[in-house]
């Protein structure tokens, strides 16, 4: 019996993430009570249905006393011998606040601020949150993220069993944008020769030959590239020995188009053919 929790902001994704689930085969229900988390389960265990064997709830909380009690419920219910995982979504507060104006709709605590404040309101939501997505098993930021990235994203994840062994997204990225607030590890690859100055290669990306030979022409990438995938080769298996879920590699470079996009592309080959569950994003690939 498999359940996955989707929680976390208000207006961070949940929806899409219960959709990208549903669409690759999960039993899901949007709205959930958190009171009501462990009669669902039983439930769920109990069926002889088959598509009841990989359920997602999203725990969409509207109050601050419910906010309060979500993870002492997942708690609690864990030390009944029921097993979860939470998929925690966050995104920055500026990005949360602008969402919210762009859609003119009210935050579930707005009444629970002075003023129905957007900005206190997201605010305490945070704060009220902040256990939560400490002991989550999966912590996606989508302040950079378009919905289909999200959407790739929670599928990359949950393809497969989510009891599977732990999961690897590897993620190019800009540092001018900002770096993944859910990276595990971070590469700087902005100390590499940079494509950028080269007229014929300016507006293409790492996804193209001709970047990624230009790049990986310099003696200085090809060591540092080694120097990346023995670190890895050493410290993955720790991380899975730890009982890691998720681990999110980052690379990034000045624009997160061609030299993070070319070393992101070798490391992501790299372990799949270690045989890991591996999966990669471009995050400011398609940004001018």
């Amino acid at each position: 019996m498999e359940l996955l929790i989707i929680s976390g902001m208000s207006g961070a994704g949940k929806s899409t993430a219960l959709r990208a689930v549903e669409d690759i085969g999960y039993f899901c229900v949007d709205n959930m009570p958190p009171m009501l988390l462990g009669t669902f389960y039983d439930l769920c265990e109990q069926s002889t249905d088959a598509k009841m064997k990989k359920c997602a709830v999203v725990i969409d909380v509207r109050s601050v006393s419910a906010m309060t009690n979500l993870y002492d419920e997942i708690k609690a219910n864990s030390h009944h011998g029921r097993k979860f995982k939470v998929l925690f979504l966050d995104a920055k507060t500026e990005t949360l606040i602008t969402r919210y104006k762009e859609t003119r709709r009210s935050h579930p605590l707005a009444d629970f601020v002075p003023d129905r404040s957007v900005e206190k309101a997201v605010k305490k939501e945070k704060e009220l949150m902040g256990i939560l997505k400490a002991h989550s098993d999966y912590v996606i930021d989508t302040t950079y993220m378009s919905l289909k990235q999200l959407r790739e994203r929670v599928t990359g994840l949950f393809s497969t069993s989510i009891t599977d062994s732990m999961k690897v997204t590897v993620m190019s990225f800009g540092f001018k944008y900002g770096i993944p607030l859910e990276a595990d590890i971070v590469f700087d690859a902005r100390c590499l020769i940079n494509p950028y100055y080269v007229p014929e290669l300016k507006q293409l990306t790492g996804l193209d030959k001709e970047v990624r030979d230009y790049v990986m022409a310099s003696e200085d990438s090809v060591t540092f590239l080694e120097k990346i995938l023995n670190m890895l080769d050493f410290s993955l298996p720790l991380y899975k020995k730890e009982g890691k879920s998720e681990l999110v590699i980052a690379v990034g470079c000045t624009g997160g188009k061609h030299r993070s996009v070319t070393l992101a592309r070798n490391i992501h080959h790299h372990l799949h053919e270690k045989g890991y569950a591996v999966t990669i994003a471009h995050r400011d690939i398609t940004k001018q």
